[in-house]
């Protein structure tokens, strides 16, 4: 394997030149990164000193260097690039290896996020709705409540077979119930367990999902991610959507900032990404006093409706139930999200009230373009 070494000059170059000579690695190189504490105008490490790991082409990334000349932060940082080029970063005792893409038959375009909670799925919706004006798509989604195998749904799915999967065990509003409600495009449910650092999976069946949406013969295929974990396909493009509670610079996220085409900030402003705000979406008129259950921050000042409760609290069931304790609303108004089914609906129909399913607005200027930018890419004429 070709390796590039990164080093620095607070070691002594007789330390360096001997460690690389031990590495088990064809060694076509080293990038200096720092420090000057023992460096000598003269110093030769037996390889030739490079500017980028772009200079040559290279298999793995191996850090020979230490604080303070390469802090942690900036280790991340390289990891990011390395992986980015397709080379495993590895140091005295870590490894980092990129994650496997398996390739993809049709034009495809993947919505990924830097974690949990960011509008990703809200994003992955409004470009299905966008891009089936112009185009036949199908949507893969994969989750950590999908089916055990991939499951193709023509038509959104009505609220009886919402509650019927719930009451048989099954996740109810996993994300690809959500989209094929929302979006109202054939979608397939796949699912995920694990997620890693730079957004690899332990286990995933998204390639059969990938197999099955290729049948469908679309114009193209879109990919939404799970969390911060991202599909295992090689898609043409990405979209990196970022919410306001993650850390843009944690590390790795720059490995997610590296791959994508087109970044949006939800609920938040970054440099180089379209921002955007996610306004509630109710599928249906509301009446009387209402109850409005989201899975986090979603803008409810515009309902023209008698607001009486708005819980944020979908993803913690033991909240939830203290929300809805002692409620007295006529509409419950919810997202499609963790116990929304099986605890908010199953809540609203013991009581005899009011079941309406809702959705989130995206609100941002010049995304559409951006978004329709991304096409004319993957798919020609």
């Amino acid at each position: 394997m070709r390796a590039v070494a990164l080093i620095d000059g607070d070691h002594t170059p007789e330390v360096v030149a001997a460690a690389l000579a031990a590495l088990p690695y064809e060694v076509v190189g080293a990038i200096l990164t720092g420090g000057s504490e023992k460096l000598r105008a003269a110093a030769w490490y037996g390889v030739p000193l490079l500017v980028d790991l772009d200079d040559v082409e290279i298999d793995v990334v191996v850090d020979l260097a230490d604080e303070p000349a390469l802090s942690l932060s900036e280790r991340f940082a390289w990891a990011a690039r390395a992986l980015a080029n397709g080379c495993a970063y590895v140091g005295a005792d870590f490894r980092f290896d990129p994650p496997r893409y398996a390739p993809v038959e049709l034009p495809s375009i993947a919505v990924v996020g830097t974690g949990k909670r960011v509008g990703k799925t809200a994003i992955t919706v409004h470009l299905a709705r966008l891009l089936a004006a112009e185009r036949a798509l199908v949507v893969v989604c994969m989750g950590r409540g999908g089916p055990p195998e991939p499951v193709l749904i023509d038509s959104p799915p009505p609220l009886e077979t919402l509650l019927a999967l719930s009451r048989a065990g099954g996740h109810a509003a996993s994300d690809y119930l959500e989209v094929a409600l929302l979006a109202g495009v054939p979608t397939i449910g796949c699912r995920r367990a694990g997620g890693g650092l730079a957004g690899g999976v332990f286990f995933s069946n998204v390639e059969e999902g990938a197999r099955l949406a290729a049948e469908q013969a679309p114009d193209v295929v879109v990919f939404d991610a799970s969390g911060g974990a991202m599909p295992p396909v090689a898609v043409d493009r990405r979209v990196l959507v970022v919410g306001p509670d993650h850390d843009f610079g944690a590390p790795l996220n720059g490995y997610r900032r590296l791959l994508a085409d087109l970044i949006v900030s939800v609920g938040c402003e970054l440099p180089g990404a379209i921002p955007a705000r996610l306004r509630l979406a109710p599928r249906e008129p509301l009446t009387g006093r209402v109850a409005v259950f989201t899975a986090g921050a979603s803008d409810v000042s515009h309902l023209e409706a008698e607001v009486v409760k708005v819980s944020t609290n979908l993803g913690d069931r033991g909240a939830l139930a203290r929300d809805l304790e002692g409620l007295v609303a006529d509409t419950y108004v919810t997202e499609l999200k963790g116990a929304a089914i099986d605890v908010v609906a199953e809540h609203a129909l013991a009581r005899g009230r009011r079941l309406v399913l809702a959705g989130s607005e995206v609100v941002s200027d010049g995304l559409d373009d951006a978004l329709r930018e991304l096409l004319p890419v993957v798919v020609a004429g």
